[in-house]
């Protein structure tokens, strides 16, 4: 018997680690689907379209042309001003007059832009130019902004429980590390003691079967036919808990011999899971000094390793470019060469914005507690005093 419930237990705890990470898994599954839908879209309708030299590009190569045309032999005369009207015509020209759109919306390119899209971040680099792209940007940002969301609040719990829990391990570490210096020889054996005098009380002091009670009674040892009452008494309460214990066996057989019912239980706590996203998120509470310390080292590990691949950037322009993404203030003034690699880098994106989002949670629920206080502190001076009069 014990070797056929082992495989069994171990079958149960897999079913109910398997149902308790399904929300998690099925929000992350969801939205990488969503991201390569969109990126199949994307480089289809943007990458296949026709670019139409307009009038603009035509002036644009004339005024090119009426420069260099003009240019004296003497370069060092003229040079400043053919810097500065050369300057002034490349600002007006447009990025799609030289790329070819196949070049900018490859597969990972869209993949690329589909995550600034629902990140909220938008570099503004890769931009759709197709009225039917601009309408499909909207509708699609329409729906993945709010799955972007759910997955940032749902990865927020399981970050709020692992920073709260490592955070309480360290304030209990802390108290031991404090009770061990301030404590004294003499008084901690005196607690010692104390707590070895009252654990061998509560063993020598074991308590009395029902029938010890009523024999020592006065009333019991007078009258014999009490006996049989108490004899019964202690059956019942026997019988009682020969009942509550294999209450549970009961239960998983009648579980295991009716699938229907087992599948309607684990549906529920699969449904309860779903009800729980957000909750601990709530409840999340640790110093707003922390988590800037913690977003600082976790942006400064990503600003020492993005310049390897990025070779145009150093540490702090890397810092400021993971800050801006994090925040997702996106300005676009830093552009990326290989943005395939940054993909590898949207786990990091991710959870990076939800540690930023939970130290904004943060920093607006002391805001709201200062507002509070400062108007509680206005409302009580400005409440008039009040006046005893006499009787």
């Amino acid at each position: 018997m014990a070797s056929t419930s082992q495989p069994l237990r171990g079958k149960r705890a897999c079913k109910k680690i398997f149902w308790a990470v399904f929300p998690h898994a099925c929000f992350i599954l969801s939205l990488v689907i969503y991201a390569f839908l969109g990126a199949l879209m994307f480089s289809h309708i943007e990458g296949n379209r026709k670019v139409n030299l307009s009038e603009e590009y035509r002036k644009f190569l004339q005024s090119l042309w009426y420069i260099s045309r003009n240019l004296s032999d003497n370069m060092t005369e003229n040079e400043e001003i053919f810097k500065d009207k050369i300057h002034t015509l490349l600002n007006t020209a447009e990025r799609d007059w030289f790329v070819n759109p196949k070049d900018i919306w490859t597969f990972f390119g869209s993949l690329f832009f589909c995550c600034t899209v629902f990140t909220t971040v938008g570099y503004g680099n890769t931009y759709p130019v197709t009225r039917t792209g601009k309408y499909l940007c909207m509708l699609y940002a329409f729906f993945g902004i709010p799955l972007m969301f759910l997955v940032l609040t749902d990865m927020g719990d399981i970050l709020a429980t692992v920073l709260s829990k490592s955070y309480n391990e360290f304030k209990k570490l802390q108290s031991k590390i404090l009770a061990s210096k301030f404590c004294s020889g003499s008084t901690c054996n005196k607690g010692n003691e104390l707590k070895s005098r009252a654990q061998s009380k509560v063993v020598i002091n074991e308590p009395l079967t029902i029938m010890e009670l009523l024999k020592s009674q006065a009333g019991v040892k007078r009258k014999g036919i009490k006996y049989c009452n108490a004899e019964i008494f202690e059956m019942l309460i026997a019988r009682e808990n020969e009942h509550t214990k294999p209450a549970r066996n009961k239960s998983v057989e009648r579980w295991s011999s009716c699938p229907e019912l087992a599948r309607g239980k684990t549906m529920c706590k699969v449904i309860e899971n779903f009800d729980k996203i957000g909750k601990q998120l709530e409840k999340f509470d640790v110093p707003i000094v922390l988590m800037v310390l913690v977003i600082f080292v976790y942006i400064s590990c990503a600003a020492a390793i993005l310049p390897n691949w990025e070779t145009r950037l150093d540490f702090q322009e890397a810092f400021y470019f993971c800050f801006i993404t994090l925040t997702t203030i996106g300005f676009g003034d830093t552009q990326l060469e290989h943005p395939k690699f940054f993909l590898f880098f949207s786990l990091y994106i991710i959870i990076g914005m939800e540690i930023v989002f939970i130290a904004f949670k943060l920093g607006q629920d002391r805001l709201i507690g200062l507002y509070k206080k400062v108007i509680s502190f206005c409302g009580e001076k400005k409440m008039p005093s009040k006046k005893v009069y006499p009787k």
